[in-house]
């Protein structure tokens, strides 16, 4: 970020100087480095401000932020570390989705809208502001400033009874539809767009498989895509998932390395799902020792597994700075 305020700051002088002189330009000889990076950060300042800032810097990660309420700042923790996916567990009480691994967990305020859907149409509102240079229609641009293509996963876990609990998820999704910010399958064509949300947990498949239009999908049982969900399309299942532990047992003893026989069998999964054109995540990883945590993750990304279930954002974030 320093470094990218400072090139910001040194264009801009760079370009006022070969302007000539003007009230917001750098003065010749007159400020030094730290002036123009303090000024650079201030908010006084056009040059050095734009309107989609928000996420500036923020490099998205291939990431997906497990049990996403649990942190201090849900949704807006896992944005700052570059987390391309989220996940809420929700519970259906009194007409209301409430947000939390348990129901001892729930308040009246921690809700799916105010916890998820609000702050992420209050991104995507500062993503694409109302320009007078956007002349071809209202811009679709997602969370990172960075990278304005990247979608981000909104997973949905249901705690509550599927059938009862996932119209009422479709319902709070209003705000995000309303605005266009939701990927959507039209029978035909998937059109990806700055959110694509997965249901799961009890998220009932014949609510999803089969409908259309929509703008909500399924989260796919990995082990069995090529056997009894081999009917499972990308158009139903964009990432589809399993536990780790269930499918490999306990790495902890081999320090997280897998043998022949499991490497064997992610192999097949991973290269089963990606010839559907669906991308992969596995849960409940070891998350200790942190050796064997960080072997999980390096055998997982070699594997070309597309998401890596994190619950340390920043040991994640430390973890992709070693990746080549």
């Amino acid at each position: 970020m320093r470094a990218q305020l400072a090139a910001a700051g040194l264009l801009a002088a760079t370009s006022a100087t070969a302007a000539g002189p003007s009230s917001s330009a750098v003065p010749s000889g007159a400020m030094s480095l730290g002036d123009i990076l303090g000024q650079a950060a201030s908010h006084d300042n056009p040059l050095y401000k734009y309107p989609t800032q928000l996420t500036q810097g923020i490099m998205p990660k291939a990431f997906h932020s497990h049990n996403d309420y649990w942190r201090p700042l849900p949704f807006w923790s896992a944005l700052a570390a570059g987390a391309v996916s989220v996940e809420a567990d929700v519970w259906l009480y009194n007409d209301t989705l409430h947000v939390g691994h348990e129901t001892s967990a729930l308040t009246k305020e921690r809700t799916f809208d105010a916890l998820y859907v609000q702050p992420i149409l209050e991104v995507l509102r500062r993503q694409n502001p109302e320009s007078p240079f956007v002349t071809d229609g209202p811009t679709r641009n997602g969370v990172f400033d960075t990278v304005s293509g990247q979608t981000l996963y909104l997973w949905v876990d249901l705690k509550t009874d599927g059938a009862a609990t996932w119209p009422y998820v479709v319902k709070a999704l209003a705000p995000l539809r309303d605005a266009g910010y939701l990927t959507t399958y039209d029978g035909k064509t998937v059109k990806e767009a700055p959110v694509t949300v997965i249901g799961t947990g009890n998220t009932p498949l014949n609510l999803v498989q089969g409908v259309s239009p929509r703008d909500y999908f399924w989260d796919g049982p990995l082990p069995t895509l090529g056997g009894a969900f081999s009917n499972i399309t990308k158009e139903v299942t964009p990432v589809a998932s399993t536990a780790f532990t269930a499918q490999f047992g306990d790495v902890r003893g081999a320090r997280g390395q897998l043998n022949d026989t499991q490497a064997a069998l992610l192999k097949s999964q991973v290269e089963t799902a990606h010839a559907k054109g669906i991308k992969v995540r596995y849960w409940d990883l070891p998350y200790w020792p942190i050796g064997t945590r960080n072997a999980v993750w390096r055998t997982l990304w070699d594997a070309k597994v597309d998401l890596l279930n994190v619950d340390d954002l920043q040991g994640c974030a430390d973890f992709w700075e070693t990746l080549g």
